[in-house]
């Protein structure tokens, strides 16, 4: 145990912490202007002297003169040794402390070099900035900034620059710059940057950087360690280059521990309530224009556990914004199984699926602040999101199909920290699935598997054979309407086609519009994606039509339903088997599906006029029964009272002589 922490790993430790987060876990700060304050706590007051600076890593009480850095500071508050101040910093940096004698020439060297990389990387953000406002690419550089919506303010606060065409000018100000160091060596400390790349075969060095709109990346020491750069223009060179490019791996920058946008976010909230993650920086900058400031991206990979830990460290809630396209939804699903080791009790991480072919860039500025909010309101919690996705095609109203969940979903609980939240999710499957909780227990050992199945083929059986003359769909809603019709619905008697009757075991063809409309929608969820004027449903008090309005709402709030499985696993978590029994039963009875299959059928017009139909009986019954109790006005009311019956009957009986002559 006598043996020296190199000072090298001290100082790599501490730069791999805030001072911030540390006090912070120990003592609640304020944030107050550029610093964060408290009362100290090494002695009593009741007005905050004590600051802490994020920009110097460095605390100082104005009341009692204490002061020191993050290592400091532990070793007063905890009242433990250097050592053991050492080891607690470097768990909660997840790092291992190497043991030395002494400092060893490399370890000096390496601490001298991470310095040096640091000062040509502000050099080199200084330069992009300065080229945005001077070089002769600028006004091409202007045009996107402003057709991306970015104002001046975005563009300054987020260090925003330009990498003009040219193969060498970042080098040559570099080397100028940095007049104490000779010319080579300033090139290999700028290839370790990632700035500069070296062509293996004759040894040539040019900028990595060119003819691109640079973001600097910023550590949580508002240090830059990298660069992100999207390409300008579309000429045929360009259109061969990648269209975003990062840094590569260096000494300071590492892209699956880093998160673009986490430092603007700690300058904007004291406590950050969210974190949106999304996929790139562009996305970032433009919700900050439109004041939403809590975004933040991953460096060209999956969200992993360190960008979780991260994340972690500064709010309690992560939000997943995907694309809900195919890519989008498997990306979601490996953030998903990323996710579970790091959520522990507290820990909330949700997931927010946008319209196919959008992404958080284009979606706010079409819709607003406001709207996007309201969206991101409405992310599927990670305990919904992990059943729906991992039962996306299983058909859990069958006993297979809850036996498929039990065996796919337990292995991915197995993966949850121990604690309240991992004995609720478990909970959570023994109610979907009715099996007890030892029997799951027993399912926890196989591996995750979060690859879906092939489509159930038992999920809701179809009659196979009707006899119905396939062009003849809606008649079927015609002859239903017909029997359903109030008393006082009289028309001209017509001809009549024969009733068509199916020869399987269920019978006459009797399934009501409402039903229907259910059927339809469980079994097409894309209808919902249109928006429709549903107030005439909404006050019926009609079983069916309720449970359609649910389900539509449900489809609403989860765009990422696709399938009719994800709404019977919905419905069976929170309604219960009952109302998936009686989707099954309405399922069961769609007899049009052989139709769907011979012609050309179209879901979307079929729920047109199913809900058309729907609407205008419910408008029937509602005059109905306003006609019914102005009845009572025939012979007493007042003059108005009467007057408004007879107008009310006359209308009606208008309404009645327009639908008999379209018969």
């Amino acid at each position: 145990m006598g043996e020296r922490i190199p000072q090298a790993f001290i100082d790599d430790l501490l730069d791999r912490l805030d001072i911030v987060d540390i006090v912070d876990s120990r003592v609640k700060l304020k944030r107050a202007g550029k610093n964060y304050q408290a009362c100290c706590p090494f002695h009593d007051e009741k007005t905050p002297s004590f600051s802490v600076s994020p920009e110097k890593q460095f605390y100082y009480c104005f009341g009692c003169g204490a002061s020191g850095n993050a290592l400091g500071f532990v070793m007063d508050y905890d009242r433990v040794s250097f050592r053991d101040a050492v080891e607690s910093l470097a768990r909660t940096a997840g790092v291992s402390i190497p043991e030395t004698k002494e400092r060893s020439s490399q370890a000096i060297a390496a601490d001298k070099k991470r310095k040096q990389i640091f000062q040509l990387l502000t050099q080199a953000t200084a330069f992009y900035q300065q080229q945005l406002r001077k070089h002769e690419s600028r006004i091409e550089a202007a045009r996107y900034l402003t057709k991306r919506g970015l104002s001046a303010d975005i563009v300054k606060n987020y260090q925003l620059g330009l990498a003009p065409p040219g193969w060498d000018l970042l080098i040559n100000h570099l080397i100028e710059a940095n007049s104490s160091l000779s010319e080579d060596s300033v090139k290999k400390l700028a290839i370790e940057a990632g700035l500069l790349v070296e062509n293996p075969e004759n040894q040539r060095r040019y900028d990595r950087f060119r003819n691109r709109i640079m973001f600097p990346i910023l550590d949580v020491r508002n240090r830059v360690i990298g660069f992100g750069g999207r390409v300008l223009g579309n000429s045929e060179d360009n259109k061969k280059q990648p269209k975003y490019l990062n840094s590569p791996e260096t000494p300071v920058f590492h892209k699956g521990k880093e998160l673009y946008g986490l430092t603007y976010a700690k300058k904007i909230f004291s406590q950050i309530p969210q974190l949106l993650v999304v996929e790139g920086y562009m996305d970032v900058v433009s919700l900050a224009q439109f004041d939403i400031h809590y975004a933040v991206a991953t460096l060209g990979t999956a969200c992993g556990q360190d960008h979780l830990e991260l994340a972690f460290k500064h709010t309690q809630e992560v939000i997943f914004c995907f694309d809900g396209d195919k890519a989008g939804r498997n990306a979601a699903k490996r953030a998903l199984e990323n996710c579970l080791p790091t959520m522990q009790d507290g820990r909330q991480v949700k997931f927010l699926f946008l319209p196919e072919g959008e992404d958080p860039d284009t979606l706010v500025r079409q819709i607003g602040k406001d709207s996007f909010e309201q969206m991101i309101g409405k992310a599927v919690p990670l305990e919904e999101y992990l059943f729906d996705s991992v039962a996306e095609n299983m058909n859990l109203a069958t006993m297979e199909g809850r036996a498929s969940l039990s065996k796919k979903v337990a292995p991915l609980i197995n993966l949850l920290p121990k604690g309240i939240y991992r004995e609720l999710m478990f909970s959570n499957l023994a109610r979907r699935t009715e099996l007890d909780l030892e029997t799951l227990r027993e399912l926890m050992t196989e591996t995750p598997d979060l690859t879906p199945q092939a489509e159930d083929s038992t999920a809701a059986e179809m009659p196979q054979h009707i006899e119905f003359a396939p062009d003849d769909v809606h008649a079927i809603y015609e002859q239903i309407e017909r029997e359903d019709e109030p008393p006082y619905y009289t028309q001209n008697p017509v001809e009549q086609a024969p009733t068509q009757t199916v020869t399987d075991h269920s019978g006459e063809i009797d399934i009501t519009p409402e039903k229907r409309l259910t059927m339809l929608l469980v079994q097409t969820p894309s209808i919902a994606e249109i928006d429709r004027d549903l107030s005439v449903l909404r006050g019926s008090k009609n079983e069916d039509i309720k449970r359609f309005l649910e389900i539509y709402e449900l489809l609403k709030q989860r765009p990422n339903y696709k399938s009719k499985h994800q709404i019977v696993g919905s419905r069976l978590h929170t309604h219960g088997n009952n109302d998936i029994d009686q989707i099954s039963e309405i399922l069961k009875r769609d007899h049009l599906a052989e139709c769907q299959e011979r012609i050309d059928y179209d879901p979307i017009s079929e729920f047109e006029h199913c809900l058309q139909q729907v609407q205008t009986k419910i408008k029937k019954l509602n005059t109905n029964n306003e006609l019914k109790s102005l009845s009572t006005v025939k012979g007493a009311g007042s003059d108005a009272e009467k007057e408004k019956a007879r107008q009310l009957i006359l209308k009606r009986q208008q309404e009645l002589n327009i639908n008999t002559d379209k018969h």
